[in-house]
């Protein structure tokens, strides 16, 4: 059973309610077709057993939001986009009370990927239809179809987090992923500084000319797709991005012809894309050209590294793709190469990984310090 909230005085009760429990089961319908910003559709929420589906449509959450920041712990399954919502709804960036199921079943060795609906069949052997994921949560009035659907998203989750907390606690990996949530929350706090917008678009391969002219772009983009809330892609695909500067397009016609780019676009942006692509700042101030990735060490550092982590995951039960990601790894080759502060590396593995991961392999790639080095180096 649940119940539909769309009054302000029915929220009331909802919120006297969390006074009196500080344990949520929490998930989201929203619509983000069209927009840079998610529409909050349904908030679904699960109070001692008890479950409510909050409108986003008309109900003024601002307590709400409160009670989630102040809650013991606020369980979610797949919590990335919640979490995102929850920040722009709020206009605060600091949740900390969270437990991840997916992240749970991870370290337990199911993937880091399992599907709130497998994620219920394995651990409770409990079937839940997923018919209506791609419903039009804004419009009114919701199915009986969609409420059932919505509801049942939080309806097991409470107990779902309970049966893994219990295995967890038994391979005492609990702690670690309590602080893996909270190192994900942080994670989607973190916008990109603008000075580094090229970063998420750019290459090794481009030069520096080029990446001046991808962070120009990049910075009129972010700022126009806030302006406008529209999805970056509506504005100029990263595919667009790159071939603009590879192309380097003299003119209107020249960058009608560039890939993915929309006519309304060129037509209503173009004589500013071309100026971003033309006029750049001195030399002097264009970024560094990217560094290669990394693949491998060399060959015998490449096998100790491999040693050490199946060594760890063996002692700790924790699978090697949790253990250390290989964008992780890669972040690590480079920052031995470049001399980094430990401080700039990702929180992830400063956390209980450090100690067990991060600095033992600290210590051996700067062994293979000559080898790195080399594969680092960019073209000229």
């Amino acid at each position: 059973m649940f119940q539909f909230i769309q009054q302000q005085a029915e929220l009331e009760n909802v919120l006297h309610l969390m006074n009196q429990h500080s344990i949520y089961g929490l998930d989201t319908e929203f619509i983000k077709v069209d927009t840079f910003w998610p529409k909050l559709g349904v908030f679904q929420i699960n109070i001692d057993r008890q479950v409510f589906l909050l409108d986003g449509t008309t109900l003024d959450l601002s307590l709400f939001w409160d009670r989630i920041f102040q809650a013991q712990q606020n369980i979610f399954h797949a919590c990335s986009e919640d979490i995102d919502l929850i920040y722009h709804y709020s206009q605060k960036k600091s949740l900390k009370n969270v437990f991840d199921t997916q992240v749970a079943m991870s370290f337990l060795g199911h993937g880091l990927q399992l599907s709130y609906q497998n994620a219920l069949k394995q651990q409770l052997d409990i079937d839940i239809d997923k018919d209506q994921t791609r419903s039009d949560w804004l419009a009114r009035p919701l199915s009986p179809q969609q409420m059932q659907y919505a509801a049942n998203d939080v309806c097991y989750i409470v107990q779902l987090a309970e049966t893994i907390q219990q295995q967890l606690q038994q391979k005492r990996l609990y702690d670690f992923v309590l602080e893996d949530c909270q190192h994900l929350c942080l994670e989607i706090a973190q916008e990109t500084a603008k000075d580094k917008l090229f970063s998420e678009v750019g290459n090794y391969r481009h030069s520096s000319k080029q990446l001046m002219q991808l962070q120009q772009l990049c910075v009129w983009r972010e700022e126009m797709v806030k302006a406008l809330n529209q999805p970056k892609s509506f504005v100029l695909k990263n595919s667009t991005l790159n071939d603009l500067v590879e192309k380097n397009p003299k003119n209107t016609l020249e960058l009608s012809k560039c890939k993915d780019i929309r006519a309304s676009v060129v037509r209503e942006h173009g004589k500013i894309i071309l100026d971003l692509l033309r006029f750049l700042p001195d030399p002097s101030q264009w970024p560094l050209r990217m560094s290669r990735p990394i693949k491998h060490s060399s060959k015998g550092i490449t096998q100790v590294v491999d040693q050490l982590i199946e060594r760890v995951a063996e002692e700790t039960q924790v699978p090697k793709e949790v253990l250390m990601r290989k964008k992780w790894l890669n972040m690590l080759y480079q920052h031995v190469v470049f001399h980094g502060d430990e401080q700039d590396l990702p929180a992830y593995l400063l956390g209980w990984r450090y100690d067990l991961m991060t600095r033992p392999l600290i210590e051996l790639l700067k062994k293979d310090i000559d080898y790195l080095t080399t594969q680092m180096k960019v073209n000229p």
